[in-house]
């Protein structure tokens, strides 16, 4: 019998992707996926290193599944991922029941070392320090039916002090603009309506090839390609955002308006001290004119509390900057000190307390302004893509749940026909309450468009791509992207 896997998920949308291309790696080497009920055959974790907890929960994981695998002879665990890429061979001297170690370089040999240490009935640690093969070049599982990542560049030059990344997933390498049309087409093909671009900092993109406009010039070939409904992109740096790519998401019909540009500070100060290249005038001067372009613009951010040396003051700037930016949702982190990290050893750590204190307080602030944004939208149309499971409390209260073009969560009722809606198909409502996370529409839906993603996910078909050629740039002159009147999406 084929034997069965699961994959775990930590951190980043990078690693939601990375494990799609688990699975599918895993699947093509003839593993099935383990129904929720059972135990696995192999249990792979993708790992996060970005905050201290990520280290915490892996090992608290695999602390439970020791006694699992000493029941279960033949059973085996990996571990790969940022956190793999970091701690390499000490994952196997703190928990010495793990069979496979890769690292964020090598997501490609996992198969190879299942088997290999499986003949050898020993722990394998590979971690390369480059990529060997470039991510999208791996067969992939995709998860959902209607919506898909679509990586056009992986790893990252910048060198931020609180942040690890750069370290463990290398200098940005990008794709080639044809690559990246190439792999959303086949997923369009397969039914997906949503596609997300992802890079560590979408903005360079392009650097390899030597042309700075090449982000721009990406989302309006975007809009070419027919049956393609939403584009996103995430995330973009404010030191390297351009006005031809707030012009191309104002005029590329497919591409939403919705950004999530990361703040991390609102202190000047503090931008330095984290080397963010950027200050506060330069980053609200940016909403600035992505709101006179395009007035319905949903912005979200992450925010940073209690780096150190943070004074009461830089925090106060933190909290002013986002009451001016009146962002519809932010992701709050307390500073978590990461080893390797050049803010690790500087001075003015703050104690927990001070730091709690403060985050706190932008919670209070951040789901104040939410909260009134959100409010605005009562009364208002809304088109909302169907999803699986976006709602915890759509069974008891009877509603679904979707995102709206700007990305905020609706819960909708599905009125008198809600057994035909299925996810990824898309229905336009109104809204008739806000919360400061999410949106209600309690009426019946003004109109159903059943689509090509609710068939497939009606049929149980999972999108796969796999034989698109998606490799590094080569030497050569690149290839160049047509306007938007004559490309191709």
């Amino acid at each position: 019998m084929s034997k069965s896997y699961k994959v775990v998920t930590y951190g980043c949308q990078m690693n939601v992707h990375d494990s799609e291309r688990i699975s599918g790696l895993l699947e093509q080497a003839g593993y099935v996926r383990a129904a929720e009920v059972d135990d696995p055959d192999v249990v792979v974790f993708n790992t996060c290193a970005v905050r201290e907890n990520a280290d915490n929960r892996l090992y608290g994981n695999l602390g439970h599944l020791r006694p699992v695998k000493d029941k279960r002879p033949g059973m085996q665990i990996a571990v790969g991922g940022c956190l793999a890429q970091k701690d390499r061979s000490e994952i196997v001297r703190k928990a010495p029941w793990v069979d496979v170690v890769f690292g964020t370089h090598n997501i490609g040999s996992l198969p190879v070392l299942l088997e290999r240490a499986r003949h050898n009935s020993s722990a394998e640690v590979e971690i390369l320090e480059s990529l060997d093969v470039f991510p999208s070049t791996l067969p992939t599982r995709r998860e959902s039916t209607y919506a898909g990542w679509v990586s056009i560049s992986v790893g990252c030059n910048n060198t931020c002090t609180f942040c690890i990344v750069p370290s463990l997933r290398g200098k940005e390498k990008d794709r080639r603009p044809g690559d990246v049309l190439a792999e959303v087409r086949a997923l369009v093909a397969e039914g997906v309506l949503e596609v997300t671009l992802l890079g560590q900092n979408v903005n360079s993109y392009g650097v390899e090839f030597g042309d700075r406009l090449a982000f721009g010039k990406l989302l309006r070939a975007t809009g070419e390609i027919e049956g393609l409904e939403r584009v996103r992109f995430t995330s973009p740096h404010p030191k390297d955002f351009t006005d031809d790519v707030i012009a191309a998401m104002a005029e590329t019909p497919n591409v939403c308006h919705s950004l999530h540009m990361p703040l991390q500070s609102g202190s000047d100060d503090v931008l330095k001290a984290m080397r963010r290249s950027y200050r506060s005038d330069r980053y609200l001067g940016i909403i600035e004119k992505v709101r006179a372009a395009m007035p319905d613009a949903a912005i979200t951010t992450d925010i940073i509390v209690g780096f150190p040396g943070e004074t009461d003051a830089d925090f106060e700037r933190t909290l002013d900057v986002v009451r001016e930016a009146r962002f519809s949702s932010a992701f709050t982190f307390q500073y978590s000190k990461r080893p390797g990290t050049p803010a690790a050893t500087m001075d003015g750590q703050l104690p927990k307390q001070v730091v709690q204190e403060r985050y706190e307080r932008l919670i209070a602030a951040v789901e104040e302004i939410t909260w009134a944004e959100n409010k605005k939208l009562v009364g208002e149309p809304v088109e909302v893509l169907v999803a699986v499971g976006e709602g915890r409390k759509d069974e008891r209260t009877g509603r679904m749940s979707g995102r709206a073009r700007d990305g905020r969560l609706v819960h909708f009722d599905g009125g008198p026909d809600a057994g035909s809606i299925r996810p990824g198909d898309i229905v336009h409502t109104v809204v008739t309450y806000a919360a400061p996370h999410h949106l209600n529409a309690d009426g019946a839906p003004q109109a159903h468009r059943r689509t090509r993603a609710g068939d497939a996910y009606e049929a149980g078909r999972v999108p796969r791509t796999s034989a698109v050629s998606l490799g590094l740039p080569t030497l050569g002159a690149p290839l160049s992207i047509p306007t938007a009147a004559a490309c191709d999406r």
